[in-house]
Parts: structure tokens; sequence; C-alpha cells
């Protein structure tokens, strides 16, 4: 802002304490940051507050319109949360989208002209908007230039996932509609498809008032299966190969890793059960036994992607091995690939720094090697390694 303006709540202080709790702000805090004790006055409606605020130069009436308008602040961030597929109940993350909604407004104020006859409020939704898109912009896994980029990507990821038309269709389409030419709509789609492996779909919404806004919001109407197991996976797999496991498989898989398959809520990490705690959930059992149970689900899973050709499975044992000084000198390792055929082996001299194929699993020269080759690199890494021939390999 600039140094004319004044920000003086001398008078007033937080309706609404911070608790220091040990486990961080909590949502009914972040819900109520701008309550002020004493009330504020009591003006005609909101644009009243900003009005004082724009002809005395005082933030003061900044605060006093942030108490009366902190509710429906919430519920629009709240709101965009849940199209977004976000957990709104997150307090460090609803927070940071609510203050950006607050920087956003305090930049509005300093050219919003009451002559020109708009409410506040409408004069700022669109810049509401931008910065609820801007916090979501910088959890993305993609980098954007800024937010005109970002909503175009979102723009054609929509039309590309809702169309059903090919690559090239839709960003005819879009390059058309929009006015971009189709190398700059192809850019947009590549980023769209680097930053997620199944995109959103949009929807136009209306506000508070039931005015429309006009405005591109994500709606996650369905759980990305694949942008949260594995990228690029095929979802249906990954639904058809959950539900072929047991209950506990599955009741372990979901409790473990804070995932409800049925509903499709992601929460966060921090609230999924710890091995004591599944333990206690199936009486009976230990923190070992159930973290043993565990990863036997999880074995279990990837076999049956396996099985449905969605993703590859190589299983690993150390057939033998030599020690010198405590160290291993020299070990033979037997694998195989998909849990199909006959086992592969893979003999490790570490004092030679040599690696050598011996047999491929299935004897299989084309897939198989691939494997192998990725075994010994897995295996030696961050060692660097390199085939003097099909089967040698030379550890550096």
């Amino acid at each position: 802002m600039d140094t004319a303006w004044t920000w003086d709540l001398s008078s007033y202080c937080a309706k609404y304490s911070f608790l220091t709790e040990p486990r961080g702000v909590t949502m009914r805090e972040v819900e109520r940051i701008f309550q002020l004790d004493p009330e504020p006055p009591i003006l005609g409606n909101l644009n009243d507050y900003i009005l004082e605020a724009v002809q005395r130069h005082n933030l003061r009436w900044f605060s006093f319109f942030l108490h009366c308008y902190e509710n429906r602040l919430n519920g629009r961030v709240r709101r965009f949360l849940l199209r977004e597929g976000l957990d709104r109940y997150d307090p460090e993350r609803f927070l940071y989208y609510k203050m950006g909604c607050v920087l956003a407004m305090l930049d509005c104020l300093r050219g919003y002209d009451p002559a020109q006859g708009a409410d506040f409020l409408t004069y700022a939704h669109h810049f509401i908007g931008n910065a609820l898109l801007t916090c979501r912009m910088q959890e993305e896994a993609g980098s954007f230039e800024n937010v005109d980029e970002y909503k175009a990507v979102r723009g054609i990821a929509w039309l590309y996932n809702q169309s059903g038309q090919s690559k090239q269709e839709a960003i005819q389409k879009y390059a058309q509609k929009n006015s971009y030419t189709e190398e700059t709509a192809a850019k947009f789609l590549a980023l769209a498809k680097l930053n997620r492996s199944r995109v959103p779909f949009y929807q136009t919404v209306q506000d508070e008032d039931s005015e429309e806004t006009g405005e591109d919001v994500s709606r996650d109407d369905h759980w990305d299966y694949a942008g949260i197991l594995w990228n690029g996976i095929q979802a249906e797999a990954i639904r058809g190969a959950f539900e072929k496991l047991n209950y506990r498989e599955q009741t372990l898989l979901e409790k473990r890793n804070a995932i409800c398959m049925t509903c499709g809520r992601v929460s966060p990490l921090s609230t999924r059960l710890t091995f004591e705690e599944l333990a206690i959930l199936f009486e009976g059992s230990t923190a070992s036994g159930a973290e043993r149970a565990y990863r036997k689900a999880v074995e279990h899973l990837a076999c049956l992607l396996t099985e449905a050709r969605v993703l590859h499975m190589i299983r690993l044992k150390r057939k033998s091995h030599t020690k010198r000084k405590k160290k291993i000198a020299a070990a033979v390792y037997l694998y195989q690939v998909d849990n199909d055929g006959e086992w592969g082996e893979i003999s490790f001299d570490f004092e030679a720094n040599i690696a050598e194929i011996v047999r491929l699993a299935e004897w299989d020269t084309t897939v198989s090697k691939k494997f192998a080759k990725e075994i010994i690199q897995s295996l030696l890494s961050p060692k660097k390694v390199s085939f003097v021939n099909d089967n040698t390999v030379v550890i550096s």
C-alpha cells in the first residue's frame, strides 16, 4: 500500500486468540482471524466500510470490512477447495488461500474508484478468483509463467477431457475459440498432460448471491486414481484390482495411506494410521504383524496390476554370497519378471567391479534383458555402470 495510508487498530484486539496448540493452528482459529474486540462500528452495508477506508486513507476501516466479510470469504475459499478436490479442513492450507484473497483485496483497494458505480466486492471478485487460482497453481506439479497461462492450461485440459476428440482436433478447436495459434494451444495441452495424468472437470460457478461469476474453476467429481497412485496407470484397472483384495487388505491399504477408495477422499498423510493403530484395529495383531500384513497387501495389489498388464514387477532374491573382512565381496541374485516363468541369474564381483548376466529370465533376449540391466543399475546405484557387451558390466 502507499505510505499515505494508515492502519491503526490500537484500541482493538483479536476476539479469538491463537491457542498455540502443539499440533499447530486449528480450523476454528483460521476461520476467525479477522474478528475484532470490541465490535467495530455498524454501517449500512459492507461497501460503506470500503468507502470510509478510501476517503480517509485509513485501513482501520478495511479491518472492519474483513470483520464483517470474513464468514463469506471463508465460504468462498471452502467452495474452491472442495471443487479442486483438496482438503478444505486443512487449517494451514485454508489460511494460505484465505490470506492470498486478502492480499488481492488490498491491491484492489488502491485502484478502486467508487465513482465508477461498482461495489468493491464486484470490482474485486475477479482478482479474488485469480488469487485462489494462483495459490492452486503454486501447489501444482507443473511450472507456469503466470496465472493467465495456468487458466489456459486448465481450459484446454477440460476441452480435451470432455470433448472426446483427438489431440489435434482439441488443439484446433481451442486455438480457434481463444484466438491462439495451434502451436501455442499444443504447448498448453502438453503442459496440462505434464502437470497431471488426468485433467479435472470445470464448471461455471455461482457466488454467494447466486450471481454467475463466469469464473473457471476445477471440480474433482471423481478420484484421480492415476494421479495419486501412479502416473499413467489406468484408473479402472486399479479399481478392479483393489476390489479383488479381501476386506483386511483393503482396510490396511486405505487406513495406512489415508485414502478412501469408495468416496474418493484423500486425506493428509499426517492422518494415516500407524502400524500400532492398525494392530489395535485388527485385534490380536502386533505392530510388526500389521506391518507384514500391510506389505503383503501391497504385494498382492501389485501382482493383480501385473496380471492386468498395467505395470511390470520384478522379484529379486539372493542365491549366494561371499564375504571378506565382514563385507560382501561377491553375490549371485535370481530375478523373475511379472511373477511368471523361469528365474534369471545375475552375478556380482564387487572386488573386481564386474557384474554379469549369467542367465536371462525365461531366456528372453528382448524384454527380460531390459529388466536385468535395470536391476544392475538399481543395486549399484549411485555407482556408475557401463555395459562392455550384452552381458557384462564394468562398475566405476
